[in-house]
């Protein structure tokens, strides 16, 4: 992501649900940083993070049984809300302009789209980060029969490894 506000912003949304780590790629910015601070409030101290090469994340996540997705418009790509992911699942999201690289795409096993009902067909990369971790949130608490929150950092979760990781893939040169 080009956007450190955008970043700050997945930082505090990860934390309302519970992500268990943010791994940044590419020219992502990544902490300390005084625009991801502002809309992070504190986050991005809470929420386990750190940099990772996409490629190397895919492969250890669907090699360790997780679910990867691509959160891109692309042709095949399964709507948000049809989705049934098997957790632990692994999401991965884009530049916001460029979107994610096809070879990145290629390595996940799902591709996943948000409705677009309006005239236009993107959303923010953070609006679009919260659309689709907070339906995840949901599809968990579901799956797992409960009603309070699964929190990654207790001890006590009813699931027994972290359920959402997210990763943040970035095209080398689009730097803004």
């Amino acid at each position: 992501m080009r956007s450190l506000y955008n970043v700050g912003a997945f930082f505090r949304t990860g934390d309302a649900v519970g992500i268990s780590r943010l791994y940044l790629s590419g020219f992502t910015g990544s902490p300390p940083s005084k625009q991801i601070a502002k809309t992070a409030l504190g986050a991005e101290q809470s929420v386990p993070w750190e940099r990772a090469d996409a490629f190397a994340m895919i492969e250890a996540r669907r090699n360790a049984g997780w679910d990867t997705a691509a959160i891109e418009i692309v042709d095949g790509a399964i709507d948000l809300f049809d989705w049934a992911p098997t957790f632990p699942v692994l999401v991965v999201f884009g530049h916001e302009v460029e979107g994610l690289p096809p070879e990145i795409v290629q390595r996940c096993e799902t591709r996943v789209r948000i409705p677009m009902l309006g005239s236009k067909h993107s959303l923010n990369v953070a609006t679009a980060g919260g659309v689709v971790l907070y339906e995840l949130l949901r599809k968990a608490r579901r799956t797992a029969g409960q009603y309070s929150v699964v929190v990654f950092r207790s001890s006590l979760s009813l699931l027994t490894q972290p359920f959402i990781d997210a990763i943040f893939q970035n095209i080398q040169g689009h730097c803004a």
